[in-house]
């Protein structure tokens, strides 16, 4: 298993909605920005090539005032920058296996954990 952290916060689903529908170029802006913090989160922490693997995903958020199936919403984020980090090749069946997601509270320090449990590139 090899892990990393993303500080701070991703976009929620209603921020990515939201996005989307007042500008072209803000949703844009958005995920470049977002895909590209967990890349070099990713790179940061010196992650090795993965063909395929189960990821664990730890939400910690600073409070309880969103809801958890829009907090989730930021795994988007989070397979395009390992794409753009060159961890993974894709983010396709053939390199993501089981997503489980787990939410958490820590005001102090908001952050979220991936954990990747290499598995065989078996396509399910």
């Amino acid at each position: 298993m090899i892990e990393f952290e993303i500080p701070g916060e991703l976009p929620t689903m209603n921020e990515i909605v939201a996005a989307s529908k007042s500008h072209h170029l803000k949703y844009s802006t958005m995920k470049k920005r977002y895909t590209d913090l967990v890349a070099w989160s990713a790179m940061s922490a010196r992650l090795r090539i993965i063909d395929h693997a189960d990821f664990e995903i730890i939400w910690y958020c600073k409070n309880k005032k969103k809801d958890k199936d829009n907090i989730i919403a930021g795994q988007k984020f989070i397979f395009d920058g390992l794409v753009e980090a060159g961890v993974i090749a894709n983010d396709g069946w053939a390199q993501i296996g089981k997503i489980t997601h787990d939410l958490q509270v820590d005001k102090h320090n908001p952050r979220v954990v991936v954990r990747l449990i290499e598995a065989s590139s078996e396509i399910c």
